[in-house]
């Protein structure tokens, strides 16, 4: 499977509660929601098309539980997002979680990035990461990364959680798609381009 990892962002890097005022509250955010003003059809049709190609979906906890605290509502089989979040496998790599309900559901335990290329090794369409920061950050730092997929609107939030942060192993990448939404979103598309490379420029 073909490892892509979507990301909403802000035009500052913040990855936090773009969907709701009451998404995550996680050490105090008040600013949740900031992605909607910026919606549009054109929008909705990307990340629809995005989620089609799907074949299973790869969380990390936080992510994990808040997608599975509101998707099962989401009931209507005519909606291919719901449909395919809630019906295809799932998994979860985290060392707290024990319970993992949304069925089907797995815990990778043990050494996740070997996991994960384990999953990757097999046939199918994409193993999918959405939200899950911490997670498309290392996932992406170790290599495992074939497409990331940020969407990234034009507002500046002045805090919360960020998707990239100080640390972050560091990972060169090449432009393969971008695209502007009619409401502003930027839609970038990345490949991996090897290790990161550093130098120096000289004024002549």
């Amino acid at each position: 499977m073909k490892l892509t990892v979507m990301q909403f962002v802000s035009l500052d890097g913040v990855c936090q509660g773009p969907g709701a005022p009451d998404e995550d509250l996680t050490d105090g955010f008040t600013r949740g929601g900031w992605l909607v003003p910026f919606l549009d059809d054109r929008f909705l049709e990307i990340v629809t098309a995005w989620t089609c190609e799907a074949a299973a979906f790869l969380f990390g906890r936080r992510t994990y539980e808040a997608f599975a605290r509101d998707w099962p509502r989401a009931t209507d089989p005519d909606d291919p997002v719901a449909s395919r979040l809630n019906g295809l496998p799932k998994y979860v790599a985290s060392t707290t979680l024990r319970d993992a309900g949304w069925a089907p559901s797995t815990i990778l335990t043990g050494d996740v990035a070997a996991r994960v290329a384990e999953l990757k090794a097999q046939p199918g369409g994409e193993l999918q990461v959405h939200g899950s920061a911490r997670l498309g950050a290392w996932l992406l730092g170790r290599g495992l990364v074939d497409e990331l997929r940020l969407t990234v609107a034009p507002v500046v939030v002045g805090e919360g959680r960020r998707f990239f942060r100080p640390g972050d192993e560091p990972a060169a990448l090449r432009p393969l798609r971008q695209e502007t939404t009619p409401a502003g979103v930027t839609v970038l598309t990345y490949g991996p381009a090897g290790p990161a490379r550093f130098g120096s420029h000289e004024v002549a």
